[in-house]
């Protein structure tokens, strides 16, 4: 860890890690508000998970469209707009809940309008790190981001948010709309980051379909691409209710919700700290297997448990995993893209997910509310079982755990020409 921190990446980078950081603790503020919001107005467990399906909606709309864009513009530039906005929407939401007129409709339309910055945020922040760090220290940048990930978002973000609605609805999410305008500050003191060189605009289709080519053709990332996907279906339909669940089956108020957010902070911060040691003990497959069977026991585990004590020890396992799981994912897809690709082969990377999310938070609400809160979690279980079986052999079937590649697997697809 020690020597995690004093590499040096540079100033924009520290400059980068810093935006990031205080937008990850307005984040995590607003996650778990925002369903302590949704419940405090409903308690259909519908309406709940459909505050998370509003929030992961636009990448299913625009996604492949942002990740073009983030290819044709100044990167830097995106990000500060697109969080300027973020910040606006968040402030009218503060107002409604403060004067008392908030509403399922309005808690939508903000949620939305969030989703549809994070679409373009993301996706412009992580093709900006490439270019910020030299490839020799991209895992050492991943790896510090996603200590600051653990730290700011879950470990700080999350009790701090629950606390913060406890005394006033309105202050996590006025916190949030602050934080959006200080990331925004910070990346605008970032070098420009324009388009690379080798992108060649031609139209939005047929660069939208070079990026989905390139990530066919990479055998690796294909793989935990379709895995993921499928894989949030499981993990989103347990996790849309995860706040009925706390509260009905393990008999938790706010505050005991809240500390199990910490637990899965503090799994998340520990995984961030060993990724690159076990990445070097026992290289990526070995890692990304593990990680499926980890998922197949953590839902069993909370399908059957009524234990809060029991339910937070495999949430920190569970954590671990996503983490080392995020960090190697990243490190793999940054050396393995060519820079004029990023935005377009991550925005199918994050529509494949975030589809699968999508769908599992409808599932979850609509599973919850026919059976019982249990229901997501078996049916999590059975399908990730289903997963381990069809990804193991080609997670394993990589040549090179550094980088991903192998010789079935491109370094780079040429973009079409244009007419």
């Amino acid at each position: 860890m020690r020597a995690l921190f004093s590499a040096r990446l540079g100033a924009d980078f520290n400059r980068l890690w810093t935006a990031s950081a205080v937008s990850n603790i307005g984040d995590g503020v607003t996650m778990a508000a925002g369903p302590l919001l949704v419940a405090s107005v409903s308690d259909d467990p519908s309406l709940i998970a459909g505050a998370v399906f509003a929030q992961q909606l636009p990448c299913l709309l625009i996604g492949l469209i942002s990740g073009a864009w983030v290819d044709r513009l100044d990167r830097r530039t995106t990000v500060v707009v697109v969080n300027l906005l973020r910040a606006a929407a968040l402030a009218a939401l503060t107002v409604t809940i403060a004067a008392g007129v908030v509403s399922i409709p309005v808690i939508y339309l903000v949620v939305f309008l969030l989703g549809v910055g994070e679409t373009l945020a993301d996706n412009a922040m992580g093709a900006m790190i490439p270019a910020v760090v030299a490839p020799e220290h991209l895992q050492s940048a991943n790896t510090r981001l996603g200590v600051t990930f653990g730290i700011g978002n879950q470990f700080v973000a999350k009790p701090l948010g629950t606390w913060l609605f406890v005394v006033s609805a309105a202050v996590p999410f006025g916190v949030d709309a602050l934080t959006f305008a200080a990331s925004a500050a910070l990346i605008a003191g970032l070098r420009p980051v324009p388009p690379s060189p080798a992108h060649e605009r031609t139209s939005l289709r047929r660069e939208i379909g070079a990026g989905i080519r390139w990530l066919g053709r990479h055998r690796l990332l294909r793989t935990t691409a379709i895995t993921m996907g499928i894989g949030n279906i499981a993990f989103c339909a347990a996790f849309a209710v995860f706040v009925l669940y706390c509260r009905d089956r393990l008999g938790l108020n706010e505050v005991g919700y809240g500390v199990l957010l910490t637990a899965f902070a503090a799994g998340g911060l520990l995984g961030a700290g060993v990724a690159a040691r076990l990445s070097r003990r026992f290289g990526n497959p070995a890692l990304l297997r593990a990680g499926l069977i980890v998922e197949v026991g953590v839902h069993l585990t909370l399908a059957v448990t009524t234990s809060p004590w029991v339910a937070a020890a495999v949430l920190v396992v569970f954590s671990v995993h996503t983490m080392v799981w995020g960090v190697l994912v990243a490190t793999i897809g940054q050396k393995a893209v060519p820079d004029h690709l990023r935005g377009r082969v991550s925005s199918v990377y994050f529509l494949l997910q975030t589809g699968g999310a999508a769908l599992g938070s409808l599932l979850g609400g609509v599973l919850a509310g026919v059976w019982a809160v249990t229901t997501p979690f078996w049916a999590a279980a059975v399908v990730m079982v289903a997963i381990t079986v069809g990804a193991w052999r080609p997670l394993g079937e990589s040549r090179d755990p550094a980088t991903g590649s192998d010789p079935a697997s491109p370094t780079a697809v040429s973009e079409p020409s244009a007419p």
